[in-house]
């Protein structure tokens, strides 16, 4: 079964498994960084907003208490790209999974002429990515740092006259069928967290699992 045909386990479903405030926020950060965990995508952004989940938590609450220290553990970075007051946007990503993304030629032509610094590295360009978002809530070039295909990101930005040829997580350009290979990967990476929250008795180590 493919893992879009398969039963999606929402993170709604799994956060009510867990007792304490930190295993519910660590299960939430695990189930969103799933992708990353398994270092197949750079990064993913996540929102947190201030109000009730299903699970009877805050977690923009628990995030300001507990998150900083759990991702430290689990090996991952994260940026907060806004703080809109009730509603945060972080960026978790693996340094070295972004850089080697980032440093393709490709990817570094298509941040320059997006106007991003001469000369960039992950930090300054995360630095501008942030300005960005700040400024206009969803930058294009955004999609670089998600780990989409590069003729995707510049096919959703315009530059280049390639069809809309199929939808899943992003807009697939032109031939579609690495970009769903892609796409897959990431969903079933998703399905696999799941179900290894709902086994857990410690969703902590799941989140350290940093392969």
């Amino acid at each position: 079964m493919s893992a879009k045909t398969a039963k999606v386990i929402t993170w709604d479903e799994i956060g009510k498994r867990f007792t304490t405030d930190r295993e519910c926020l660590a299960s939430y950060l695990a189930y969103h960084s799933a992708e990353i965990l398994e270092g197949v995508k750079p990064g993913n952004l996540i929102s947190l907003h201030d109000r009730r989940r299903p699970c009877g938590r805050n977690l923009y609450r628990l995030w300001s208490r507990f998150g900083e220290a759990l991702l430290l553990e689990a090996g991952l970075q994260y940026r907060v790209m806004a703080d809109r007051g009730g509603h945060l946007l972080l960026f978790l990503y693996r340094r070295d999974l972004l850089a080697g993304i980032l440093g393709r030629g490709g990817a570094r032509a298509i941040l320059r002429r997006s106007g991003y610094p001469q000369g960039f590295c992950v930090e300054t360009a995360l630095d501008e990515l942030c300005r960005r978002v700040r400024a206009e809530a969803f930058p294009h070039e955004f999609g670089l740092f998600l780990g989409y295909p590069l003729k995707d990101v510049v096919g959703f930005m315009g530059w280049v006259e390639l069809p809309c040829t199929a939808g899943g997580l992003w807009r697939i350009y032109g031939e579609p069928a690495r970009s769903k290979e892609l796409d897959d990967c990431f969903r079933r990476c998703r399905c696999d967290m799941a179900r290894r929250l709902c086994q857990a008795s410690d969703p902590l180590n799941l989140l350290k699992k940093v392969s």
